[in-house]
């Protein structure tokens, strides 16, 4: 609890490897992830380091590794000659693939080929015909002897009718075509696509005229063949193709279960070699972290560990000098340092979303107090008050619980797609949020816009028509009647939880919800921003730097919350007629006047009025502390001044000790020079915190009201949904308003889900997450003048 609460605490250590052993000892480090090692040659350029070749080796053999899912469970850091075997066995790998894939087209290739010159033998209806007139030419004209030559191919369809066209307007119509398409698709030589390929067979008289032929063919890319005159010969062809074709088939089908085996092979052991040499590649670069000491005997590094995981580290030392085989074993040392430690919490699966809200707005700074403890509640609840809704909130935790109950299925925690990962990666934060809509949903009494009868209603109409108050005559003169709470009987008692289901019927529902929701948001907020402050007064060093923040919420909006929840007990429904307006009197006391149109709302208001905002203006002497250095002020002063002592008020967290570290400019074991004090520059610093946060607070209060405009803009949705949808549906009866209520309840539900879970559910998150990051500014330590940009540690 206390590491969630505030970061871990951490040291700065300085290693020394020895040669032999420092690549298992930074490869123990990795694996445990104990350490963020620091750069010592930070003037030295990447090109110039002493393992940039180790590095740029095994970038190189990362590139050969298509993207793969990381394997399960994740492979140990490969010792160097390892690395050896890992790029000569994918290189093997590699060109065995190669050479099959190679063979495997050509193979295809050959049986197209042979498909192809088949289907053009045989396809032709015109071969007898053409045979009887070769014989006929022959035998009677022997004077005129005419060559018939015949040309055979294939082309492809899309290009037939050019094909076609061209030949006829070529050759003058001195030709016979013949087009068939084959019974079955083959696939392409060049391209791999399959395509239904038509056969062509062309007869035709004369070089000239062969020679035109044979030149459109080459200009369509046609793959043309010699046609065979006689029926034998045709015969003959056909047997021996048909033979190779059989024989092509079964070496296709050996190749093709040959290159089954070698992709199974390389999708086990490939997403393997790529985490170890990732792994490999890590640890490389962090060696180029590192500077050789001065008998070369040795790497020195530092780094930040946490100080309970101290000795952890000297056993991954350890450890890796006896894989190594070492007979000195590495060690470290601790290091005081003038600079911030890195930010380090630890986290889980249920608390790494809600500290990544966290982090959204900015890194708490060392040892600050952590607001996603917190959050793990209020951001739930937040988004829940715009979000409340029984039946929405419970189909968003069923889909959450889901994905919490199948979190270890590999094809979800591997899934590529980044919306999903992104719910994926919240989906104990949805859970929370959908459990919570629940319960506001209860409150607000509603499920998809209906109410629920819990508990009998404590509103009752017979009372009314008892004393008369009703009769026939007011029910047949008015459309709408007033139930007076004053009449006995008609109120018994608030109803049990919630809001009285009654009020689902009432035509001024909007009218006292909007009442409800705008007061309930407002006295949210300044709960929540309340809370902040008392929180962030475990980032101080004196009780004195949380009185101006909190006097001046608490003098101001916090007697606005007093005057709601006063107003709400005093006045009962008797004397609902004489309660005053709570917004004029707020205003007033901003005007320092009083309205005598609007009463008071208790005795002595109008002193308490004035002296509030005086209160919150003036404060006490305080004293606080500027690197080191106490300044007090005896004289009253304005809250331009006082009220954000915030970050000078912070007692430093880390001791403003010289660091010992091997980066240029810094003395070995030498005090870091002290910072001048500058009063001017420090007040002028502190006014602008004291305007931000004055104008934060009102800001801040004004962007709470987004809970009550959310909440009643879901509630209003929802109910048109019902009104204009569903309803129409349950008007039918009989057998076909089944059959219309099965087909608009399709309607409805897609409508629910898209509109007001997905919609409206990324809308209150949006919303809740910009209410957490005015919680965050108020309990980190944030000035955005001086404050340098932190960082949050990340393990190797």
């Amino acid at each position: 609890m206390g590491s969630i609460f505030r970061s871990e605490e951490v040291c700065l250590v300085q290693l020394f490897l020895q040669s032999g052993s420092a690549y298992n000892c930074v490869s123990e480090l990795g694996e445990l992830g104990l350490v963020e090692f620091r750069d010592l040659n930070p003037n030295v350029n990447a090109f110039q380091r002493k393992f940039v070749s180790e590095v740029r080796r095994c970038e190189e053999l990362e590139k050969t590794f298509s993207p793969l899912r990381p394997p399960s469970p994740m492979p140990p850091a490969p010792q160097p000659r390892e690395l050896i075997t890992i790029e000569e066995e994918s290189e093997r790998l590699a060109r065995e693939l190669k050479e099959v894939k190679m063979k495997q087209h050509r193979l295809r290739s050959w049986k197209t080929t042979a498909c192809l010159i088949t289907a053009k033998i045989s396809a032709s209806g015109r071969a007898h015909f053409y045979e009887f007139l070769l014989r006929f030419t022959r035998s009677h004209s022997p004077s005129t002897y005419l060559l018939l030559s015949f040309v055979a191919g294939v082309v492809h369809p899309w290009k037939v009718p050019s094909f076609e066209r061209l030949l006829w307007r070529a050759c003058r119509g001195y030709i016979i075509v013949d087009f068939r398409e084959m019974e079955e698709p083959l696939e392409h030589p060049d391209t791999g696509e399959m395509v239904q390929w038509t056969v062509f067979l062309i007869s035709f008289w004369g070089d000239q005229m062969g020679q035109k032929v044979k030149k459109i063919c080459d200009c369509f890319h046609t793959q043309t063949f010699a046609y065979p005159e006689t029926t034998a010969e045709r015969e003959e062809i056909l047997q021996g193709l048909q033979g190779r074709i059989e024989d092509i088939k079964s070496v296709l089908r050996q190749t093709e279960t040959y290159l089954q085996q070698l992709l199974v092979r390389a999708v086990a052991i490939l997403p393997e070699w790529k985490v170890k040499v990732q792994k490999c590649k890590a640890i490389q670069m962090v060696l180029n972290l590192c500077s050789p000491s001065v008998t070369d005997k040795c790497l020195i590094a530092e780094a930040w560990c946490p100080t309970g995981k101290l000795p952890e580290l000297q056993s991954a030392l350890r450890e890796g000098g006896r894989k190594s085989g070492s007979g000195v074993d590495s060690f470290y040392n601790r290091l005081p340092s003038s600079t911030p430690p890195p930010t380090l919490f630890p986290l889980n699966s249920f608390t790494a979303g809600f500290q990544n809200i966290v982090d959204a707005y900015g890194v708490a700074s060392y040892r600050e107090v952590n607001p996603a403890l917190y959050t793990i509640i209020t951001f739930p609840f937040l988004f829940a008050v715009m979000f409340g809704d029984v039946g929405h909130g419970l189909l968003m935790s069923l889909a959450a619980l889901w994905m919490v109950l199948e979190e270890k299925d590999p094809k979800l925690k591997n899934n590529t797609n980044e919306i999903w990962r992104m719910m994926f990666g919240g989906r104990y934060l949805i859970l929370l949020m959908g459990l919570f809509s629940i319960y506001t949903g209860a409150i607000y009494n509603e499920c998809f816009s209906r109410g629920i009868t819990t508990f009998n209603s404590a509103w009752s109409v017979g009372p009314m028509f008892e004393n008369n108050i009703w009769n026939s005559s007011v029910l047949g003169g008015n459309q709408d009647l007033s139930m007076d709470p004053n009449v006995t009987g008609v109120f018994s008692s608030p109803y049990p939880f919630g809001i009285d289901p009654v009020w689902s019927l009432a035509t001024n529902k909007l009218t006292f919800l909007n009442s409800y929701k705008m007061k309930m948001s407002v006295i949210i907020g300044i709960i929540h921003m309340t809370f902040g402050v008392c929180l962030s007064f475990f980032n101080y060093c004196v009780f004195l730097v949380l009185i101006p923040e909190l006097l001046f919420m608490l003098c101001l909006f916090g007697y606005l919350v007093f005057m709601v929840v006063f107003k709400w007990i005093v006045y009962t429904p008797a004397r609902s007629r004489e309660a005053p307006s709570i917004l004029i009197h707020f205003i007033d006391m901003f005007l320092f006047m009083t309205n005598a149109d609007n009463p008071q709302l208790y005795e002595g208001q109008v002193g308490a009025a004035v002296q509030l905002p005086v209160m919150s203006l003036d404060l006490t002497p305080c004293c606080f502390y500027c690197n080191n250095k106490v300044v007090i002020t005896a004289s009253s002063l304005s809250l331009w001044l006082l009220v954000c002592l915030r970050l000078h008020f912070l007692r430093p967290l880390v001791a403003d000790e010289g660091s010992v570290n091997a980066r240029q400019g810094d003395v070995e074991g030498g005090d870091a020079e002290e910072e001048e004090f500058d009063a001017a520059d420090v007040f002028m610093h502190q006014a602008i915190h004291t305007i931000e946060y004055c104008l934060g607070c009102v800001s801040n209060t004004a962007s709470y009201l987004r809970l009550w405009a959310l909440s009643l803009a879901h509630a209003q949705l929802s109910e048109v949904l019902w009104g204009m949808v569903l309803r129409l549906a349950l008007r039918w009866k009989g057998y076909v308003g089944s059959a219309v209520l099965f087909v608009i309840f399709f309607f409805f539900a897609v409508l629910t889900v898209s509109i007001l879970l997905i919609m409206e559910g990324l809308s209150a998150f949006l919303h809740a997450l910009r209410l957490h990051c005015s919680f965050s500014s108020i309990v980190q330590l944030v000035d955005l003048l001086k404050k340098k940009k932190k960082k949050k540690i990340s393990f190797l």
